[in-house]
């Protein structure tokens, strides 16, 4: 079973920007919550125990936000109000099951991975990327089901437009499993519509081995000076290691952009 999740958080949000220039953006707003309380309610749907969040010294207002317990006390000693106490009990229940690590310096989803190596236990983790939420269904959920059944690593797949494969990380597959689950070759960085293997997409969510720890302690920074997951995934299956990409059935929606995040709040206050 899959019993822990780790999120990275680190990162800047400068496609956010003004938003992000003093606050996380993580903890906007999304329908009357911060977007990190659906990634939380997703993990927790799964039966996630332990969620380990990867977050910088910049962002530490996501651990007062789950830390905020005298000023909680003092308001409902104040005003005995329902619905902030139904708040504070929420807050701590997802307090229970986080635990922070730092990254200090921007190297890569690889190297915010490679943060928590000490902490996960078993033979695979859940990964969860925050920009991308996923709605109407848990894709989680499913995929661990996919994991249980074929006893592998599982990516999330979305099929896209053929036009706008150079906006993603796009799967080359080997063959089909079943309805939604396809044995992956590799995965191809933002290719042309000419030279794309497939038209289904890397979304953020991953059950990774633990292996993988050892691949990216190894791995060398690749674009931008970063150590790159997909690096490390690569590797894996050059050297046979079983991956499937798993077509979920819920809403894709990205929050990592100034419209994405507006079209993404619409879109939740219609649920």
């Amino acid at each position: 079973m899959i019993k822990q999740a780790i999120i990275p958080l680190a990162g800047l949000g400068t496609r956010l920007l003004p938003l992000t220039s003093v606050f996380a953006k993580e903890l906007l707003p999304m329908n009357g919550k911060p977007g990190i309380e659906y990634i939380l309610d997703e993990c927790a749907e799964s039966g996630i125990k332990e969620v380990i969040f990867i977050i910088s010294e910049k962002k530490r207002m996501i651990k007062k936000y789950f830390y905020s317990d005298n000023f909680y006390k003092k308001i409902i000693k104040k005003k005995k109000d329902t619905r902030i106490i139904k708040e504070y009990k929420k807050i701590l229940r997802y307090k229970k099951m986080i635990k922070f690590v730092y990254q200090n310096k921007p190297l890569g989803t690889g190297d915010a991975v490679l943060k928590t190596k000490k902490y996960i236990k078993d033979k695979f983790f859940l990964m969860l990327l925050p920009d991308d939420l996923i709605i109407k269904k848990n894709c989680s959920k499913s995929m661990i089901r996919a994991h249980n059944k074929y006893k592998s690593s599982v990516m999330a797949s979305m099929n896209v437009n053929k036009k706008t494969v150079s906006r993603w990380g796009i799967f080359n597959l080997n063959k089909k499993l079943d309805k939604n689950n396809y044995l992956i070759k590799g995965v191809t960085e933002k290719p042309s519509i000419k030279d794309a293997p497939s038209n289904k997409a890397v979304i953020g969510r991953y059950i990774l081995p633990k292996i993988i720890f050892q691949k990216l302690k190894n791995l060398k920074p690749g674009k931008g000076g970063e150590i790159h997951i997909t690096d490390a995934i690569q590797s894996l299956i050059d050297e046979n290691q079983k991956f499937i990409a798993h077509n979920f059935q819920g809403r894709y929606l990205d929050c990592g952009s100034l419209d994405g995040y507006i079209k993404s709040t619409l879109e939740i206050s219609k649920l």
